[in-house]
């Protein structure tokens, strides 16, 4: 295999617009990230017919961003990657059939990227050294998945959640709250304020002996929480409710990981997804894991959230074992890993 590979990445499952550049998967020579955040913060979620229509209007000067800042031309890529799967099926086609596009016409490799890999491979682009073998949590607003890495590229999924992903939650609370999108921040900040134990949320699973998630049921005992509230005329005090809302997740997302940890006798513990943005999460995990004397990994903040970096390191390892995809490729929105 030649020195020096270098893969353009686009990424568009969602309503993030992404084009990245990287040298050997590690080396990240470009990463451009167009939000559609404002577009839909207004209607409280993602609207996935916008999603797709302002993906149109942007992939282009993204990628051609992209480009200018790795100081590369097209005809200098070895080959192109694109998310294929999971995600929303309009935001994935766009840049999926882009991509396969560039790879027709340039004559270049096509690489099919699963978004979810993506955000675990985020954290070797952060740190290069992480020792195996590892438990990943991948907790995003379309997932929560517990994962077993004897070494990279090979995983056993230990577990996953049954119905809400974690971020997800966060999501229709802040909404229910009226507080605005995303609502993952939105809660954190709101927290900060708040005391953790002033509501007993139910933690969903914990009785449980396997590795699922499950909130949903914890997201109906908030609402119910707040509904009732609301009919005796008493006054809300949104920042307990954040905070204790958010108590209740972490302490979900700790305990399995911890558990999974400590059963499997890993060496590390990462962290990939949005969720894995929120500070409080992750300083309870590491405290605990640090009982154990496990350490915690997690992306740079910037990596957390969607981008093609990602994606494009991902395509690497993919490229190294001739992992190509034919060009009649489909979005999968409900790929798995």
């Amino acid at each position: 295999m030649k020195d020096n590979i270098k893969i353009l990445a686009i990424e568009t499952s969602c309503d993030e617009t992404a084009a990245a550049v990287s040298k050997n998967g590690l080396n990240i020579l470009a990463n451009v990230v167009s939000s559609q955040v404002d577009w839909h913060r207004k209607y409280g979620g993602v609207v996935p017919e916008i999603a797709s229509r302002k993906h149109m209007e942007f992939i282009n000067p993204v990628v051609e961003e992209a480009l200018k800042e790795a100081g590369l031309q097209l005809k200098e890529i070895d080959a192109i990657a694109a998310t294929y799967g999971p995600g929303l099926v309009g935001s994935l086609l766009v840049g999926l059939t882009y991509a396969k596009s560039l790879s027709l016409a340039l004559n270049k490799p096509f690489i099919g990227v699963n978004h979810i890999a993506g955000h675990i491979y985020a954290n070797f682009i952060s740190k290069q050294d992480i020792e195996t073998p590892v438990v990943c949590l991948t907790v995003s607003g379309g997932h929560t998945d517990l994962l077993y890495f004897k070494e990279y590229g090979e995983y056993e999924i230990l577990g996953r959640t049954k119905d809400d992903a974690a971020g997800e939650a966060f999501d229709k609370i802040a909404r229910y709250l009226g507080l605005g999108y995303p609502g993952g921040p939105i809660i954190e900040e709101k927290a900060k304020n708040g005391k953790e134990d002033a509501i007993d949320f139910p933690r969903p699973f914990l009785d449980k002996p396997n590795y699922d998630f499950s909130f949903s049921g914890l997201k109906t005992a908030v609402i119910n929480y707040i509904h009732n509230k609301k009919q005796k005329g008493e006054k809300l005090n949104i920042n307990n409710i954040a905070a204790s809302f958010q108590k209740a997740v972490i302490d979900i997302l700790t305990i399995k990981t911890t558990k999974a940890a400590l059963n499997k006798g890993v060496n590390s513990v990462i962290l990939s997804g949005g969720v894995a943005a929120n500070n409080r999460f992750k300083e309870v995990l590491e405290e605990k894991l640090s009982e154990h004397d496990i350490p915690l990994y997690y992306p740079d903040h910037e990596l957390c959230t969607d981008n093609a970096a990602m994606i494009s390191t991902v395509a690497y390892y993919q490229y190294k074992k001739n992992d190509f995809a034919e060009l009649d490729i489909n979005a999968d929105p409900n790929l798995k890993l």
